[in-house]
């Protein structure tokens, strides 16, 4: 028999929980939808919009991304793809789509640069477009994406506008993982919040935006941020300080992406995003408190009810096991990987323990980042 305080405690603890659970089930219920553009809607004609693509050994994934691009139906379309000294066959891939796709050689990457912001920035630089639509190489885009994503931004009156693409999971350890990132980022960046006026939260999805020419000047681009390896969420930060509008949307219709090839490429893609460059070790033993806190330790609610006999408890705790794996299961659905992968989340939690320990150990030895044959420092 628990005495009555501590009893009070671990209800208290499971009602923070379920509070939790319910702030991100209302955030994926707020996030906006975008569908395409019917072919009949033909919008006001906004400008040349310059897609920039940067590519850093992409052979097996750029060729369909370009096709999609070439494929879009909007009227005036420039296709730049940066390339970053690639030593497999993304050279070719380009080449064989020229002159409806511009190269651009990668010049060399000057000290305290990421190589994605270095590609981004030249090719901004030397896009002519009044919208420049930033687009990642393994996001295949629908024919209408380009069109739908443009006016939607204008109707919108945003400044910067991003979407979040079908996200496809291949293998087993893609289906459990994924899914759980997904929900990591939605309610870590509040991102349906930022839709709302006077709110301080700002993100965007690095793999597909798009801003006008002149307002990604006035904000710096990508040189402001040049060596923040999370740029997308760093410049949206900066479009929020100046006071501007950011838009989100989901949008499965829209495009398509598999981030990673295979788990061990997940493993150092994701620790590439928690970790950063601006390593902080309080934030990372605060990441691993609330993943045990808030996704393990909840578990043990209903066994230790059934072994102490408390009626409390153990209907708490039942709650907790309902409202867990259910919210787990909706979100595997939600992003379109079989539902019951839901069921095994726990193995997710322990997969980012493991990644957020690696990457308190490495910002501890001082260890640098490496990402695509390139290493970049960690900074305080």
């Amino acid at each position: 028999m628990l005495p009555l305080w501590v009893e009070a405690l671990l209800l208290l603890g499971a009602l923070l929980v379920l509070l939790f659970q319910g702030v991100a089930l209302l955030f994926a219920f707020q996030i906006t939808r975008l569908k395409p553009l019917g072919a009949a809607v033909v919008p006001a004609p906004q400008g040349r919009v310059s897609v920039v693509i940067a590519a850093r050994n992409e052979a097996s994934d750029l060729g369909p991304t370009l096709d999609g691009v070439l494929a879009q139906d909007y009227p005036d379309l420039e296709v730049i793809v940066v390339e970053g000294g690639s030593t497999d066959g993304t050279r070719g891939v380009i080449t064989a789509r020229e002159p409806a796709v511009r190269l651009l050689e990668e010049p060399p990457l000057p000290p305290g640069w990421v190589g994605k912001n270095w590609a981004c920035w030249t090719g901004a630089n030397a896009a002519t477009g009044t919208w420049l639509f930033f687009l990642d190489a393994d996001v295949r885009l629908a024919p209408a994406a380009v069109r739908t994503v443009i006016e939607w931004a204008r109707s919108e009156g945003a400044d910067l506008a991003s979407i979040g693409p079908q996200v496809e999971t291949v293998g087993f350890w893609e289906r459990v993982v994924m899914p759980f990132y997904v929900q990591v980022v939605l309610t870590y960046f509040r991102t349906p919040r930022m839709h709302r006026p006077g709110s301080r939260a700002a993100m965007a999805n690095g793999q597909c935006w798009v801003t006008r020419r002149d307002e990604y000047f006035a904000r710096g681009g990508h040189e402001a941020v040049r060596g923040q390896v999370l740029e997308d969420v760093a410049i949206a930060r900066r479009y929020r300080a100046a006071g501007r509008t950011l838009r989100f949307a989901w949008t499965p219709e829209l495009g398509r992406t598999r981030m990673y090839a295979d788990r061990h490429e997940m493993f150092e893609g994701l620790l590439k995003n928690v970790h950063g460059l601006d390593f902080s070790a309080a934030r990372m033993v605060g990441f691993l408190a609330g993943l045990v806190s808030l996704f393990l330790l909840p578990l043990g609610l209903l066994p230790l009810g059934l072994a102490t006999g408390s009626l409390a408890l153990t209907a708490v705790g039942a709650v907790l096991y309902v409202a867990l794996f259910g919210k787990h299961v909706a979100f595997d659905a939600a992003i379109g990987t079989p539902a019951y992968y839901g069921l095994l989340y726990p193995l997710a939690v322990a997969w980012y323990l493991v990644l957020v320990t690696t990457s308190l150990v490495r910002g501890v030895r001082r260890r640098p980042i490496a990402w695509k044959g390139r290493e970049y420092p960690v900074g305080p």
